[in-house]
């Protein structure tokens, strides 16, 4: 499995079968630019006696219980990796988060290592980031040449409230959300010019989204999101005229077809105003320098384009609801002329198609125009924490902690205890038919393993034969 995982990566590597806890076939003490792992989390099998003098314990053995079993692994990892790093080695690795503030003998281990002054950034981890597991984890940085200003500092970084939703029960990090984490990173390390690119790249992005939902090319032909999805709202009106034809101008149908015509013109009306600001964006961009203040300052003007591309998703939803609607008035309407029964069905393949046109229309366009507020948010998450391009304590996200504080704490780890809780913050953008639309996936899901569990157990009553 490890040759194979290497091999997929464009990797080579000496693999060795070994039980790392008792055997170190590369003898890597000391040798070791960087590390990098996963490791099993609280193993409690560990031989205390088999290690007990291994090298790679330069803190000394963790607990050990009655059963001359070491209590927990995860400060043996810790202390292997350490030991494997040369004089300017650095590591990095995931590790459960009891190990971050566990007592007793393990906090002893923590203490000596912390005193090292090689403890470098701890980032805290919201759980289900596994697919096998539910647990959080902590990500733990080493750096055995950290500048001597760093030497008696950790920075922790509380990323528990920084994810994206991949599946109902799956967690991970978008690459702009990765990116946001190291900027922090590059701030405490003086690293100002990498996050100020970041920030241009961003606001860059910004621009191009912004002009790609006006148009861009595949594949050798123009798309133009928002214009494709006018001209899609078009045609399925024209598509409905034969059936408004055959209504009373002032029936049941006249209110929303008077609504949807005004929201064409206003729609078409706003996709040119979003057009100027598009072009406006990119002059503002190529224009700005990358400075801090230059930045900061073209976020703020990005943020009507920004708002605007949220205005035209609203837009976007409502002209296709009112197009449904319409529809739905016309199928339910009586017959002209005819006191009763049902009107001219407007259901036909026409119809059917037009109207399938227009939702993937949709779809596309929202897509596209969501991607200009995203770039923007990112831009104005960062300069809105570090207004000044420099690291600085943020309530609930990050805090440069001393070795003082850290031992009035029992030399903790733990990001959560130090920097606070976050102020509980708005979303504009929540999406309620999207959540809706989740919540119906998530029934789903739930409903197919209600179905598996109900095979299992009347399984199961056979086999007892009740």
């Amino acid at each position: 499995l490890a040759k194979m995982n290497l091999a997929v990566h464009g990797l080579e590597g000496d693999i060795q079968k070994a039980i790392t806890y008792y055997e170190d076939p590369h003898e890597l003490v000391g040798k070791a630019d960087y590390v990098m792992a996963n490791p099993p989390f609280n193993v409690d099998e560990i031989d205390a006696d088999k290690i007990k003098n291994d090298p790679r314990l330069p803190f000394g053995l963790p607990g050990v219980n009655k059963k001359g079993k070491i209590s927990n692994g995860n400060y043996v990892w810790i202390s292997y990796f350490y030991s494997y790093l040369n004089e300017r080695g650095r590591a990095g690795f995931v590790m459960s988060s009891q190990a971050s503030s566990a007592g007793r003998d393990e906090a002893k281990v923590r203490q000596k290592l912390i005193e090292t002054g090689d403890v470098d950034i701890m980032i805290a981890i919201r759980s289900n980031f596994f697919y096998t597991r539910t647990v959080p984890c902590e990500l733990w940085f080493l750096n055995r040449n950290k500048p001597k200003k760093h030497r008696d500092q950790v920075l922790m970084i509380d990323a528990r409230n920084i994810y994206r939703k991949v599946t109902r029960k799956i967690y991970d990090f978008s690459p702009e959300q990765e990116q946001n984490i190291l900027a922090i990173v590059w701030l405490y390390r003086g690293e100002t010019e990498r996050y100020l690119e970041l920030i241009s790249e961003y606001l860059g992005q910004v621009a191009d989204e912004a002009l790609a939902c006006l148009e861009w090319e595949e594949d050798g032909e123009a798309v133009r999101p928002l214009v494709d999805y006018l001209n899609a709202i078009r045609v399925l009106r024209d598509t409905v005229e034969p059936f408004l034809k055959t209504q009373q101008k002032d029936g049941p149908q006249s209110e929303s077809l008077a609504e949807l015509d005004k929201e064409l013109k206003l729609f078409e009306q706003d996709i040119v105003q979003f057009r100027k600001r598009a072009d406006k964006a990119v002059r503002q961009w190529e224009d700005t320098p990358d400075t801090n203040a230059g930045l900061v300052k073209l976020t703020h003007q990005f943020e009507p384009l920004a708002e605007s591309s949220r205005d035209l998703i609203k837009q976007t939803d409502l002209l296709y609801k009112l197009a449904t609607r319409l529809i739905e008035t016309l199928n339910s309407s009586p017959r002209p002329h005819a006191g009763e029964g049902p009107g001219l069905r407007a259901n036909n393949q026409d119809i059917t198609r037009a109207r399938k046109a227009a939702d993937e229309a949709r779809s596309r366009a929202v897509e596209q125009l969501k991607q200009v507020r995203y770039f923007w948010k990112q831009a104005h998450w960062l300069t809105e924490r570090f207004p000044d391009a420099r690291l600085r304590n943020v309530e609930g996200l990050v805090k440069l902690v001393d070795h003082k504080e850290l031992e009035a704490n029992d030399w903790s780890l733990t990001p959560g205890r130090y920097v606070g809780v976050a102020p509980e913050e708005e979303d504009d953008d929540f999406d309620f038919e999207e959540a809706l639309r989740e919540i119906h996936v998530e029934l789903e899901d739930l409903n197919s393993e209600a179905v598996k569990l109900a095979a299992v157990i009347k399984r199961n009553f056979e086999e007892l034969g009740i």
